[in-house]
């Protein structure tokens, strides 16, 4: 609107006609609108544009809308070539190098500008380059250096990850030498963009890793070769003693296995001595070693390049720019450790809360329980621990040891909870025992002998003891309980028949005396003599007292003493004391009675006299 108004101002003030100053307008506004529906890739060709920036605290990643649409517009297959590397060590040259641009046409170079490399930036014209029998779009990726200050360990860690998750050929630019922390750091993110991988395309899915290109930019070449220095630097060391650090070195050597098989090492001398006026020289004021290797560095970089592949496919802008959004929002939602933490420790940390959220449940358990209910309770909680921990553990083959860990730790805290429940089980259980047993042997001692009473007492007693006795111990308890009350049953048929003898001999003598001297009833004395005489004299003529067992007599004395002695109503050995006391009672007060009125009718007679 700004330059439409200048535009009207200077035709006044020169005097134009209205017609000639609306045509003006009208070309300019229909030049303004092209350029607003131009392809986005038009407007931001030969120049650098951002496709992830940090936060204003570098601790997260945030997609540029701008740079999203950009490579989606991209209808070929796309291949990406990513420099990663220290901070100020030459990355973005590096990369204006090989697009043979200059300072002030390409990637901004950090000593010549105050706008060094933030999160992560991709030149906007693609390089076209036939591979096969397609074209692929190359986009060249410069990232924001590592160990710098006021950023996080976590920041960089991922700046490095998604450098090397997203790239085809991953260019690690090291001065000088490589140093045991850059192979950490390099193990560590490829290990990082595993793990988002897994994350966005599922643990099951194969990471295809990109093409590994160890640059080394050095001032003397001598001695050994650059492949060489990266082969030796790459061997595992030898541990006789079993140290832990080694181990450690090793483990991530053997972590880098993957990108190995797929890696390259150059040397790059330095291109001048003064590399802080790199911008101002041209390729006449470079030392000529390093323009020839830059070309040789040129011809390997297009050898290598190779168009994305994500789960076996090859990428479109749009696909990779899909991959890259669905990476980063994983990314920002996931806990990662950072380089600076050991892997170790914080998937140890990770099965110390799963573990937590297992015992948590598990203390809401009441034991004893049933074994299949155990069983039952630790294969679904452990289900949903694994789960949980499946979602929260970092890396997948330095992960497996986690994962043999993490099932270790459910096996220990299952055999735990087995063995508790059979202490609680085994308590319970001995509990309900020795109660059952304890109410037998009184059993054993009824004043007035009862089969019914007994065999009802077994019952109930065993009925509490299934429904209160559980787990692993019922078993062996119920197999004690039933011996016991086998041996105790026995033992009071035994001596069933013996007491209830003896109980009708006394009672036959009982009777006698009530008949004759309380109640002076012939026929009950009579049928209690009867019933001595009976039991006295039949036990001498067989012999034996127990063939008067079997006698249809005596089982029928039997019935009626078991209907006389115990029903459900009416406990007579409960009730014995009471029960005489208030016959007691009832006699007395009946011979008071008796007496009373007999003396009555002996006066009524003395009267009438």
């Amino acid at each position: 609107m700004e330059l439409i108004q200048m535009l009207s101002m200077q035709a006044r003030g020169e005097g134009e006609q209205p017609m000639g100053l609306l045509l003006r307008l009208l070309s300019l506004w229909i030049l303004l609108l092209g350029l607003a529906r131009a392809r986005p890739l038009e407007i931001f060709s030969h120049q650098a544009f951002p496709v992830v920036e940090p936060d204003p605290g570098h601790t997260k990643l945030a997609i540029s809308k701008q740079g999203l649409e950009l490579i989606s517009s991209i209808k070929n297959p796309i291949s990406v070539v990513a420099v990663i590397g220290p901070y100020r060590s030459g990355k973005s040259f590096l990369l204006n190098q090989l697009l043979s641009l200059t300072c002030n046409e390409g990637f901004g170079v950090g000593h010549l500008r105050d706008t060094q490399t933030r999160g992560i930036w991709l030149w906007g014209e693609p390089m076209e380059l036939t591979i096969g029998n397609s074209v692929t779009s190359v986009l060249f990726m410069d990232t924001e250096g590592f160990e710098s200050i006021g950023k996080s360990n976590v920041y960089d860690d991922r700046i490095f990850a998604l450098a090397a998750l997203l790239s085809s050929v991953l260019i690690y630019n090291l001065p000088e030498t490589v140093r045991e922390a850059d192979i950490s750091k390099l193990s560590f993110a490829v290990e990082l963009g595993e793990e988002f991988y897994g994350r966005v395309k599922g643990h099951a899915a194969s990471f295809e890793p990109s093409k590994l290109l160890w640059l080394i930019q050095r001032d003397f070449l001598e001695g050994k070769t650059v492949q060489e220095m990266v082969r030796e630097a790459l061997q595992p060391v030898v541990n006789p003693t079993g140290d832990k650090d080694i181990d450690q070195v090793n483990r991530i050597r053997e972590s880098l296995s993957l990108m190995a098989q797929n890696s390259t090492a150059f040397g790059l001398p330095q291109p001048h001595l003064h590399r802080t006026k790199l911008c101002e020289m041209d390729d006449s004021d470079l030392d000529p070693e390093y323009i020839k290797q830059r070309e040789s560095l040129k011809e390997l970089l297009r050898s290598m390049i190779r168009p994305k592949v994500v789960q076996g496919k090859t990428v479109t802008g749009k696909e990779f720019a899909a991959f890259l959004e669905q990476t980063l929002e994983a990314l920002n939602e996931g806990e990662f450790p950072s380089a600076g933490s050991v892997v170790d420790s914080f998937n140890r940390v990770v099965i110390d809360r799963c573990m937590k959220a297992y015992n948590e449940d598990l203390s809401k358990l009441k034991l004893p329980m049933p074994e299949q209910s155990v069983e039952d309770f630790h294969q679904t909680t452990a289900a949903k621990v694994m789960l949980m921990f499946d979602k929260a553990r970092f890396g997948r083959r330095r992960g497996d040891g986690a994962l043999h860990l993490m099932e270790s730790e459910l096996s220990k805290a299952y055999a735990l909870l087995k063995t508790d429940n059979d202490y609680a089980s085994s308590k319970k259980c001995d509990r309900h025992y020795t109660l059952c047993e304890n109410k037998i042997e009184e059993m054993q001692d009824l004043r007035l002998p009862s089969m019914a009473k007994f065999t009802a007492g077994l019952k109930e007693c065993n009925q509490t003891f299934e429904l209160s006795c559980m787990g692993p111990s019922k078993p062996s308890y119920r197999e004690r309980l039933s011996k016991m009350m086998l041996r105790t049953k026995s033992h009071f048929v035994d001596n069933y028949n013996q007491k209830l003898f003896n109980w009708l001999v006394v009672f036959s003598l009982v009777m006698v005396v009530v008949g004759r001297f309380v109640v002076k009833f012939l026929l009950l004395e009579v049928a209690a003599w009867g019933l001595f005489v009976f039991l006295e004299t039949y036990t001498r003529i067989f012999w034996s007292a127990e063939l008067l067992y079997y006698n249809p007599v005596w089982q029928t004395i039997v019935a009626v003493w078991e209907t006389t002695v115990y029903s459900p109503i009416l406990d007579m050995d409960r009730w014995l004391i009471p029960l005489a006391w208030l016959a007691l009672l009832a006699v007395i007060y009946w011979r008071f009675r008796r007496r009373k009125r007999a003396a009555a009718l002996q006066s009524r007679l003395r009267h009438m006299v």
